[in-house]
């Protein structure tokens, strides 16, 4: 393809502005010496419901800001298609997400390097995690200031039902960390998040627009990319439809997708790279037969164990329209308040069973009893966690349904066909009652609202999970990193069999971290900048990592008091 036949050139060009392709767009473009083209789907982030942390859950179901994407029906969650919302906007989902701010424990990365991802273990990633962080706390081996992503505690467990839940897990043996990002994940403690000065600290806020302010960054809006422009088995460019035009832009050195784990894939197949038999029934050419695209996709569920408060100190009290007015006035003018979190302010990482060498069990904890995407809350007052067996067995998958690249890709995660994943809530229920059973509850505890008392054995679990169950929007693996027949890139983000192609965001997890992704998928995206720029890695950290000692025996630390 002739160089007259573009549009415009660049030496850079990516595809998504989103928790991943805002950070190569900071990075690839800092030097001044490349031409860098940032490609978004969306529009602006300018928005009350996207900077106002506490409003967060609605953008997710603005057709505005969000894909609209679904799954097909999901057998183990009672034939329902579940809702996967995926920002459309600059910042990507960074600029849609509860902002939960979690790397992961150091046994996720092992995992990854055990799959073929050599040079991506927890020593080699934590100077990347540290390299986009200014955190509030301040600089140790772990933590550190001046990074473009503002991480914080949102109002410092303020209610008192956050230090309660904290106190609670130490009492039931797991004991309390100082820092579930830092030394030690298992454990109970404060829980952060990506907010700054009381704002969303998307990817958009915090790399895309002060890098914007450089002349050779350049940004195209509602652009739609249709496939990567391709000379045999080389990238050359990528074609997007803007405004009903088509254009074609070329990429003198690389195109970098970081467009999700449904589009990056979706992009990968539309032109010609994917299983070879799948894109022949969408009339599509094969240019490289890579079977592992779209594969082994993966997400987190989340069920949300509910008990009523006796006391009236829950945010179910501010969900009326003056509560709700006083806390947007407060945001609005000062930044402060309510308004300034997203209210997830304590957690917790326990393992489920003994054997687990790092923990595979996550809560989050909210001193309210409202759904996630703000549909419903209970009556009269409670309090709540999110809990999620994060570490499922079972993969899906995205496939192509059309080769009109407008058209929706077919989504099947597969939710829950591993028995070890049901056996893993079953346990994590019976745990989280034992949690809220502890002492440091019983000033607050009323009875239990969701599951309820009528949900005990086995099969009642698991029908309520079936039933109730969500997804924690954290989606990745279908471009997996690695060295096998199955792997669609290698250990620098590149596509096997494919020059001057790359794929850096959450595609490329060999397997989900124990945690909310967005972190993890920040430092991908500053560890790829640094393997397309053809640097040193930064050098490995020698931080030591908890571990529970007696691990292959024990569940937990200690012995709970009740």
């Amino acid at each position: 393809m002739s160089e007259a036949r573009f549009d415009r050139s660049f030496d850079y060009i990516i595809v998504g502005t989103g928790s991943a392709g805002a950070v190569l767009a900071d990075r690839l473009s800092a030097d001044g010496d490349n031409e860098v083209l940032a490609l978004e789907f969306g529009g602006k982030d300018n928005s009350i419901y996207i900077q106002m942390p506490t409003a967060f859950s609605i953008p997710l179901n603005k057709p505005r800001f969000d894909w609209e994407l679904y799954t097909e029906p999901e057998s183990g969650l009672a034939g329902r298609r579940i809702h996967q919302a995926r920002g459309k906007v600059i910042g990507g989902s960074s600029s849609i997400n509860g902002m939960a701010y979690v790397r992961g424990c150091a046994g996720d990365y092992e995992e990854w390097v055990e799959l073929g991802a050599e040079g991506w273990n927890y020593a080699d990633v934590l100077p990347y995690f540290k390299r986009a962080e200014d955190c509030l706390y301040g600089d140790d081996a772990y933590r550190s200031t001046g990074g473009p992503l503002g991480v914080c505690n949102g109002n410092n467990m303020k209610n008192p039902l956050y230090r309660a839940f904290i106190e609670a897990g130490r009492q039931a043996g797991y004991g309390e960390s100082e820092d579930y990002n830092g030394y030690r994940q298992e454990g109970f403690c404060r829980m952060d998040m990506t907010v700054r000065d009381g704002v969303r600290c998307s990817t958009a806020n915090a790399y895309l627009k002060p890098a914007l302010k450089r002349a050779n960054l350049h940004l195209e809006m509602h652009a739609l990319t249709t496939r990567i422009l391709m000379e045999g088995k080389r990238a050359v460019g990528v074609e997007y439809r803007q405004h009903g035009k088509v254009v074609r832009v070329q990429a003198r050195r690389e195109v970098i997708l970081s467009a999700s784990a449904f589009n990056s894939p979706k992009l990968l197949m539309l032109s010609g790279i994917g299983p070879a038999e799948h894109l022949k029934q969408h009339g599509i050419e094969v240019v490289h037969d890579l079977p592992g695209v779209g594969e082994n996709l993966q997400d987190h569920l989340e069920v949300w164990v509910q008990q009523h408060c006796t006391q009236k100190i829950t945010l179910n009290g501010w969900l009326n329209p003056l509560g709700q007015l006083l806390i947007g006035a407060r945001w609005f003018f000062f930044k402060k308040g309510l308004g300034a979190s997203n209210q997830f302010e304590s957690n917790g990482y326990i393992r489920s069973r003994a054997g687990l060498k790092y923990p595979d069990i996550q809560y989050h904890f909210l001193a309210g009893a409202i759904a996630y995407d703000g549909s419903s809350a209970a009556r009269g007052h409670g309090f709540q966690v999110h809990l999620g067996a994060n570490k499922p067995k079972s993969r899906g998958h995205v496939r192509l349904k059309s080769s009109d690249p407008s058209a929706p890709p077919e989504l099947v995660f597969n939710y829950l066909q591993e028995e070890e994943d049901k056996q893993a809530y079953r346990r994590a229920l019976r745990l989280t009652r034992e949690i809220f059973a502890q002492p440091a509850l019983d000033p607050y505890r009323g009875e239990e609202l969701s599951p309820g008392r009528a949900v005990q054995s086995d099969d009642e679990i698991d029908d309520w999970v079936a039933r109730t169950a969500e997804t924690a929007y954290h989606p990745c693996g279908s471009c997996r990193m690695g060295t096998d027949s199955m792997a669609v890139v290698d250990t620098e983000c590149r596509v096997h069999g494919v020059d001057n192609l790359r794929v850096v965001d959450s595609s490329i997890m060999p397997t989900v971290t124990n945690g909310n992704i967005n972190a993890p998928t920040i430092m991908i995206g500053e560890k790829g900048a640094d393997h397309i720029l053809g640097r040193e890695p930064l050098a490995p950290s020698e931080a030591p990592v908890f571990v529970v000692p007696d691990w292959d025996s024990k569940q937990r630390e200690g012995e709970p008091q009740r």
